[in-house]
């Protein structure tokens, strides 16, 4: 198999200076070739457009300008950045980026409590004006903190922290509306960070970051969610701090994978395909400090995970039937905490 192009996005308070690029082997596992593709402050979570043809990333600051954090557009040649625009998200701290199918990017504003909306130009660089969502009219007695967007089939979903809710909004025209079950509601203090949905958008899966859970919705007839279960995603030998961060599916719909940092483990689910309920299927120790962001190897067949703390990436082998994973290597590098494969 050739070698992947792996896009790092890091933390630049201490060694790292923005995006780099890595070489994937999927032969061997290994990670090579480290080069500084574009200086970025805080470029904390990226996406690539499905034609591979951008990329684009947060600014997760409070002063790129009065408002806020930034986001940038990027042109990918050859494996290289070509700098589009930036502009504000107009609000504080963006924390991560979502691409829809025609044409819009989302951008979550962690401290701002609000959602942009970007239209994007025809060579997919950033238009001004977006539409701003602000949760923080919502709720006067919690404070909002907008951490994923996610557009699909039925509409945008948002994953509301602050405000243990998923916010789901659908499209009026030019702009986004609350949907008909316009939020689906966490236990108080959960916390929900990110979500994934299975393939035909049945079963919806939040990882809850303050109480180290994942809650699975399903689909009624009328196209409303309703929690089916909510499982914690720590050990019961663990006695600590924990908060979970990422979760991803498998490309086959059979495992789910969450992140915990804290007790520092990927937790392993197996997913019943009828009913879609959650049983451990096993718990890997990360080979780092404080796991963020991780992702799959495009073939499936290798999991990689940014451990912020302790400035790694660690690579595990992905076992396709159990979906147990076995540690095969790591790559050292400041801070790293979002990995995106071209």
């Amino acid at each position: 198999m050739k070698p992947q192009t792996l896009f790092v996005g890091t933390y630049t308070d201490g060694d790292s200076e923005g995006i780099y690029k890595l070489t994937f082997d999927p032969n061997s596992g290994k990670l090579n070739d480290q080069k500084l593709v574009a200086e970025l402050p805080n470029p904390s979570f990226l996406a690539i457009s499905k034609d591979k043809k951008n990329l684009y990333a947060v600014q997760e600051t409070a002063d790129f300008d009065s408002l806020g954090g930034g986001v940038t557009a990027f042109r990918l040649k050859e494996g290289s950045l070509e700098l589009q625009n930036s502009l504000g998200t107009q609000g504080a701290h963006p924390c991560h980026v979502a691409l829809s199918n025609d044409g819009q990017l989302a951008v979550s504003n962690y401290t701002g409590g609000n959602l942009a909306v970007f239209d994007l130009d025809e060579d997919g660089s950033l238009k001004q004006n977006p539409q701003v969502i602000d949760h923080k009219v919502l709720d006067t007695a919690k404070t909002a903190h907008v951490h994923k967007a996610h557009f699909n089939s039925d509409g945008l979903f948002v994953a509301d922290l602050g405000l243990d809710a998923v916010k789901w909004y659908s499209r009026n025209g030019e702009k986004w509306v609350n949907a008909h079950q316009a939020s689906l509601d966490m236990l108080a203090g959960a916390g929900p960070r990110h979500f994934t949905f299975n393939k035909d958008q049945e079963f919806l899966y939040i990882i809850n970051e303050l109480n180290s859970s994942i809650t699975v919705l399903q689909r009624d007839d009328e196209g409303s969610y309703n929690e089916l279960e909510t499982q914690s995603t720590l050990g019961e030998d663990f006695d600590g701090e924990s908060f979970c961060a990422d979760i991803h599916l498998s490309a086959d719909g059979k495992f789910l994978y969450g992140s915990n940092r804290g007790e520092n483990t990927i937790v392993i689910f197996a997913v019943d395909a009828k009913t879609g309920k959650l049983s451990v299927a096993g718990r890997t120790a990360v080979e780092g400090d404080w796991p963020r962001n991780f992702t799959m190897s495009p073939d499936g067949g290798y999991l990689l995970v940014a451990n912020q703390r302790s400035n790694n990436i660690s690579v595990f082998k992905r076992d396709s039937k159990t979906g147990l994973l076995m540690f095969t290597s790591e790559f050292k590098m400041g801070a790293p905490v979002c990995l995106v494969f071209r």
